[in-house]
């Protein structure tokens, strides 16, 4: 198995080329501030010799990489495409349209705003888009205006109190759900009156029928779909129903999954797109782009998402839409459809080399791209498995699971995440010897405890030589699957 652009790199003329342009970057950069340099080289580094399991990380192509870096960033360009604010933005009107262009033809959308600069930017320009084309739809002619950018302060402040009475229902942060999902510390928890949905006590699926329930009784304006810590897929259709039976907006979150959408790994009902009103993510994860945000919507709310700025947005960062359209481009090739599923098989496999070893999983297993696994039965807290991995070159984030007593800061579990290695070339049977790896790491770390000699949910204790061992072996597995390789600085 071989990532998507290592045959790239490996050609002579692309490792020399993106050697040469990375040596004279930082050798620019050097001349400046060389610790940046140094810590930008140590970083790489880094990445190279550890086991990057982290579901929500993933390594960029050095041409998007490259297209990060370049005088787009200069560029101030609010407004929309053909209708800017600022003079010369003729350049950033091809590069937004392009990564527009590529973001319909990649997930079939209606619609489609590059702007965002990060998820939750992604959905608050949601969120507002939805509230706005509620309120412009039935009433904006007793206002005398034409589109809810065009109220007064005085029918503003009324639309503002009628906006704090809106309601939303999302995923629980316990079940797998995110933070920007209603969770009452963010701003999807305070522009809302919020409510979760969780998952079913003793299989740890959604249960649709629970879901029903809840939103006939709550009668949400939105039903927020998509997680980022729930192991399984989920059917959109059914969403769809239930959202229509109370008459809500359907509101998907697919940061997570958005590569196993664009490599045509989910379908039909698993296909949030042609389900949804309106669905967000990221651009890396998965996805394997540059940092960044997306808004797909229907051709009716596409007015209201263009607002995106000034309602919530500042500038759009333009190179970082030019940087999207290159990862764009790449996940509409038939080799990322290969690397889409050989994320989820991938999966798949690490999840049952932890159930033949002894581990417990939430839901049982995965047929996504994560696994998160309940290490209580071994005694430790998330964090203290977290810390452990970490120190034996293994990098992986703590993460809550259903009804979690330890919270979502210390939790009992870990989260695992298959895009980035595979990105770097491994198959399944690295797989399941990276949890042997995550096992036997685990079964050799003990709780220790505080100065006052209670149990510490942070403290750990690794066995001597654990770390080593197993940064040995890991070596062995990460020089077979170098990443970039022929990338020399």
């Amino acid at each position: 198995m071989t990532d998507l652009f290592a045959p790239a790199m490996k050609s002579s003329d692309y490792a020399e080329t993106a050697s040469a342009a990375y040596r004279a970057a930082l050798s620019v950069i050097e001349q400046v501030e060389p610790r940046i340099a140094e810590a930008t080289r140590a970083e790489l580094t880094d990445q190279r010799s550890s086991l990057k399991l982290i579901a929500s990380e993933n390594y960029a192509s050095p041409a998007v990489l490259l297209t990060m870096g370049t005088w787009f960033s200069d560029k101030y360009a609010e407004g929309t495409i053909g209708h800017r604010f600022y003079a010369g933005c003729q350049n950033v009107d091809t590069v937004e349209a392009l990564a527009a262009e590529h973001a319909r033809e990649l997930f079939g959308a209606e619609y489609a705003y590059a702007q965002p600069h990060s998820g939750i930017d992604a959905n608050l320009v949601a969120f507002w888009s939805i509230l706005a084309h509620r309120v412009e739809t039935p009433s904006l002619a007793e206002h005398g205006a034409k589109s809810v950018y065009d109220l007064r302060e005085d029918d503003w402040e009324k639309l503002r109190r009628a906006f704090g009475e809106q309601r939303a229902l999302g995923m629980s942060l316990d079940a797998g759900g995110h933070l920007t999902h209603g969770f009452r510390p963010n701003i999807s928890g305070k522009m809302f009156h919020q409510r979760s949905y969780g998952t079913d006590p003793e299989t740890q699926l959604l249960d649709y029928d629970a879901v029903r329930a809840a939103a006939k009784e709550f009668k949400p304006l939105v039903l927020i779909a998509g997680y980022s810590a729930y192991p399984r897929r989920i059917n959109f259709a059914t969403m769809r129903e239930i959202a229509d039976e109370v008459g809500a907006t359907l509101m998907v979150d697919m940061a997570h999954f958005a590569g196993l959408v664009a490599g045509k790994v989910f379908t039909g009902d698993e296909d949030p797109v042609p389900h949804a009103h309106i669905t967000t993510t990221t651009t890396h994860k998965s996805l394997r782009g540059p940092r960044g945000g997306l808004v797909l919507a229907t051709k009716e709310y596409a007015d209201s998402v263009d607002r995106g700025c000034p309602m919530v947005l500042g500038g759009p960062l333009s190179h970082m839409m030019a940087a999207k359209a290159v990862a764009l481009a790449e996940a509409r090739t038939a080799e990322f459809r290969t690397y889409a599923q050989n994320v989820a098989d991938n999966a798949k496999a690490l999840a049952e080399g932890f159930l033949r070893r002894g581990a417990t999983l939430v839901t049982g297993g995965t047929d996504n791209h994560l696994v998160l696994l309940d290490v209580s039965g071994l005694g430790l807290t998330g964090r203290q498995a977290e810390s452990a991995l970490l120190d034996a070159g293994i990098v992986t984030n703590r993460n809550s699971v259903p009804s979690d007593p330890n919270g979502a800061w210390y939790t009992s579990g870990v989260r695992f995440g298959t895009p980035a290695l595979t990105t770097r070339g491994f198959g399944t049977a690295e797989f399941d010897r990276v949890a042997e790896l995550v096992i036997d790491v685990l079964k050799n770390t003990t709780p220790a405890a505080t100065k006052s000699g209670a149990p510490g949910k942070a403290k750990y204790v690794l066995a001597d030589g654990v770390a080593d061992q197993t940064k040995a072996a890991s070596a062995e597995l990460l020089d077979k699957h170098p990443l970039y390789p022929g990338l020399e600085l």
